[in-house]
C-alpha cells in the first residue's frame, strides 16, 4: 500500500496549477449517456473516481477513447444499462448514472453508492425525484432498479433540501422527459452550471442554472458536443490554504477566482493576502502567524464543505480560538483525531469543532479517512516539525492529481513510498 512521506518547514514559492474539477467531470461523463453521438470532454482529471466512471460508462457499452486529459465517449449501443457494486462500491456518483440511463433507455439498475464513510448522502431525494418524473421504482438487494418503459414526463419537483447529485441526475433525466420539468430549491454550484453548459451544448433547453429554480424543456434527443470542464475549485482552495499555512507566496493558477469567494474572505480575516491575478488566478501570500476565524459550512455561494477540513488544519496553527460548524454531513469530523495526533488542540462539540491554536504541530504516523481528510493531513504535515508518513493515501488520489508532484514543484518535500520503501528507509 503506497503512503506519502512529508517533511514538513518547507515555504511554498511559485505557481502552482490546478485541474479540471472532478465533481464536475463525473456528472459531465454520465451525461455522455444521453446521447448516441460522441461527446468530447477536454480538461477531465486523472484520478481515481474518475476512473471509476470509465471503467462503469464501458460496462454499460460505451466506447471510450482517453488521451490524457480529453475523453471521448460514443454511447451508441448501450447494452448493460447497469452500474454494478464491484464496480463502484469506492465511488458516491454512481447515481449519477440512474437518470440518464432511465431516459435514454427505459430502464436502469445501480448500486447504492459507496465512497467516503462522511455521512448520509441519501440517494431518497434521486429515487422521488425520478418517480415524479414517471420512473418506477424498486429498491431491493443493494440495487435500485427503475423503468420508464413510456419514457419519462415533465412535472415539478421541489427538493426538501439541497442536493448537488440529485440535482444533476434529475436535470439530466429531465432533457429527454415529455414537456417541461420544474427544479425547486435546486443546487446552485458552479458544478451544476457546468453540466448544464454541457447539456445545453448538447441540444438541451435549460434556464435558471445558478439559481434555486431551474426549467428544463424536454427535447427528443440529444447531440454530440465538445465541452471543456471548469477548475477544481476545491483543489483550487486547499493549495490557497497550503500557501497561508506555510507562510509561502503561490499563485494558484487556472482557477475562477469568482469561485472561492467564500474561502477568500475567510482566508483575508485570518491574516492571508489573497489577491487575484487575471482572470484565472489567485496569488496567497502570509508572513506572520495566522489568526482564529469561525466558519460555518454552507451550499454554494456559502463555505463549501470540501474545504472544511483543510481550513480546519489551518486554524490548528492559528492564534486564538475558532469554531467550525459543519451542517453538510453529519460525520465530517474523522480527520480530527488524526491531526490530534500531530498536536492540534481540537474538541468535538456535536456538529461544531473547537479549534484552539497551537504554535507548532509535530509530525507523526497518520490514516487518512476519506479524501478531504487526507488533504488536511497534508497541509498540516507540510508545516509540522519533523516527519509525517500519511496511510491510506487511495482516498486522495480519488480527488487530487498528481497532488504530490504539483507539491514538490513549488517546494515541499513529499514522496509516494510503499511499504516496502519506507521500512527500508527506517531501517
Amino acid at each position: 500500500m503506497e503512503k506519502l512521506l512529508i517533511q514538513g518547514g518547507r515555504r511554498l514559492e511559485g505557481e502552482i496549477p490546478v485541474s479540471g474539477a472532478k465533481n464536475s467531470a463525473l456528472p459531465a461523463l454520465a451525461a455522455c449517456l444521453l446521447t448516441a453521438e460522441p461527446v468530447k470532454l477536454n480538461r477531465i482529471p486523472r484520478v481515481r473516481d474518475i476512473r471509476t466512471m470509465e471503467k462503469l460508462l464501458a460496462y454499460t457499452g460505451a466506447h471510450l477513447q482517453i488521451n490524457g486529459s480529453q475523453v471521448i465517449v460514443r454511447a451508441d449501443n448501450l447494452e448493460k444499462p447497469e452500474a454494478p457494486y464491484d464496480l463502484v462500491k469506492t465511488m458516491r456518483a454512481s447515481s449519477l448514472v440512474l437518470g440518464p440511463l432511465v431516459a435514454r433507455t427505459g430502464r436502469a439498475r445501480v448500486s447504492m453508492p459507496g465512497g467516503c464513510a462522511i455521512g448520509s448522502r441519501p440517494i431518497n431525494f434521486h429515487v422521488a425525484a425520478l418517480e415524479q418524473l414517471g420512473a418506477e421504482i424498486r429498491q431491493d438487494h443493494g440495487y435500485v432498479e427503475a423503468t420508464a418503459p413510456n419514457g419519462l414526463r415533465g412535472t415539478y419537483v421541489h427538493f426538501d433540501r439541497i442536493t448537488v447529485t440529485g440535482t444533476e441526475d434529475l436535470l439530466m433525466a429531465a432533457t429527454l422527459a415529455r414537456g417541461e420539468t420544474v427544479i425547486e430549491n435546486a443546487a446552485r454550484e458552479p458544478e451544476v452550471q457546468d453540466l448544464a453548459a454541457l447539456l445545453v451544448k448538447m441540444g438541451a433547453n435549460i434556464e435558471g442554472a445558478g439559481t434555486s429554480t431551474i426549467r428544463v424543456q424536454g427535447v427528443p434527443e440529444l447531440h454530440g458536443a465538445q465541452h471543456g470542464i471548469i477548475a477544481d475549485r476545491i483543489e483550487a482552495g486547499t493549495f490557497m490554504i497550503a500557501a497561508a499555512m506555510t507562510r509561502g507566496d503561490l499563485v494558484v493558477q487556472g482557477c475562477v477566482p469568482e469561485h472561492l469567494h467564500a474561502l477568500t474572505v475567510k482566508m483575508r480575516q485570518a491574516g492571508a493576502e489573497v489577491t487575484q491575478v487575471g482572470d484565472n488566478a489567485m496569488r496567497v501570500r502570509c508572513s506572520d502567524r495566522l489568526r482564529a476565524t469561525d466558519i460555518t459550512t454552507e451550499e454554494y455561494p456559502g463555505f463549501a464543505t470540501d474545504v472544511q477540513a483543510q481550513y480546519m488544519a489551518m486554524m490548528a496553527q492559528a492564534e486564538g480560538i475558532s469554531f467550525i460548524t459543519e451542517t453538510i454531513f453529519e460525520n465530517r469530523f474523522m480527520h480530527v483525531l488524526e491531526l490530534a495526533r500531530m498536536g492540534a488542540n481540537i474538541r468535538i462539540e456535536g456538529r461544531q469543532a473547537i479549534v484552539a491554536g497551537v504554535p507548532e504541530l509535530s509530525g507523526a504516523e497518520v490514516i487518512a479517512s476519506d479524501l478531504r481528510a487526507s488533504a488536511s493531513l497534508v497541509l498540516a504535515a507540510l508545516v509540522a516539525k519533523g516527519e509525517t508518513l500519511i496511510d491510506r493515501v487511495y482516498h486522495i488520489d480519488r480527488g487530487y492529481e498528481r497532488i504530490e508532484a504539483k507539491l514538490q514543484r513549488v517546494g515541499a518535500q513529499i514522496k509516494r513510498v510503499t511499504d516496502h520503501e519506507f521500512a527500508t528507509q527506517a531501517s
